[in-house]
């Protein structure tokens, strides 16, 4: 397996702030999209459809490499 299909769903909540779930990892789309199919219809989910997002990433390999910098608003 040389790659892997990561699930989140991302809403927007009142405030403007976004609320991220991660849902799986999968070793093909086709499955995460299968898990799109039986979440879809659960509480919250079916509320905000477009809110899956379906992301490939390369196993054995860093995805993250610019460091990070954390804003804390006062």
């Amino acid at each position: 397996m040389d790659s892997v299909y990561i699930l989140h769903h991302v809403h927007e909540l009142p405030g403007g702030e976004e609320d991220v779930k991660f849902i799986g990892v999968y070793a093909s789309d086709a499955e995460a999209r299968l898990a799109i199919s039986r979440l879809s219809e659960k509480p919250g989910f079916m509320d905000a459809p477009d809110g899956f997002d379906i992301q490939k990433y390369q196993v054995g390999k860093d995805h993250w490499v610019e460091g990070y910098f954390t804003y804390i608003p006062e």
